[in-house]
């Protein structure tokens, strides 16, 4: 009799501590914050006449904190809401006007909801994801430079402005997270944004632009159930 009390002693023990370090299971939030980079992949067209042929536009990097908070719907199923601040991106000529230097600069906000399916236990260390998710890309604070009123070659004597249409896409997501103890987690993923917009120039003139930006982010986790 003692010998099974123990073994069920032990038993309960054990149930205790898997379901402690059950760190992503059904009901949990995961909160992250680090750092993410992203990098459009650009596909210009040109800019409508008149302008030299073939003018087209390239599109720096920026790096900017991300928040994400997560909620597992489900052991495997979660779903993640992808904040941050706005992403500060400088323009560049390219095609015909390579080499022209920076033409001007404009901001970008894009939150995405993301469903994703988490590999493995809840308790297991290291938990690979991935991720479909919808992003609506806001363009904010579109700024050109002399270089630009100069390339719309309108013969304008004021400086050219721009506005980029605010867009919506989809994302894909590929990631994983690394426990490090019963709260605490890493996570890093990778996201390929298929995202186009157009760019409405103050001389009348527009010029479509496929950015595909691909975010890479590293982060910090905690997750917690309840608020």
């Amino acid at each position: 009799m003692k010998n099974t009390v123990k073994l069920l002693a032990l038993a309960a023990a054990m149930t205790v501590a898997s379901a402690a370090s059950a760190q992503q299971e059904a009901g949990t939030w995961l909160g992250t914050l680090g750092a993410n980079k992203i990098t459009p992949k650009v596909d210009s067209g040109n800019v409508s006449a008149p302008a030299l042929p073939n003018t087209k536009t390239d599109v720096g990097s920026d790096t900017q904190p991300r928040f994400a908070i997560a909620y597992m719907l489900t052991d495997n199923v979660s779903a993640e809401l992808d904040l941050g601040l706005p992403y500060k991106h400088s323009l560049y000529g390219a095609g015909s006007i390579q080499g022209t230097g920076k033409l001007a600069t404009a901001e970008v906000l894009p939150p995405t909801a993301f469903i994703q399916y988490r590999f493995f236990k809840p308790d297991a260390v290291v938990r690979p994801y991935v991720g479909l998710g919808f992003t609506y890309a806001m363009f904010q604070k579109e700024r050109g430079s002399g270089q630009l009123t100069a390339i719309l070659n309108t013969g304008a004597t004021s400086g050219a402005t721009f506005k980029l249409d605010d867009k919506a896409a989809v994302s894909f997501q590929l990631g994983g997270t690394v426990k490090i103890n019963e709260k605490w987690f890493l996570d890093a993923s990778v996201i390929k944004t298929k995202l186009k917009t157009k760019a409405h120039y103050s001389t009348g003139q527009v010029q479509d632009v496929r950015l595909d930006p691909l975010a890479v982010n590293v982060s910090v986790g905690y997750s917690f159930k309840g608020w």
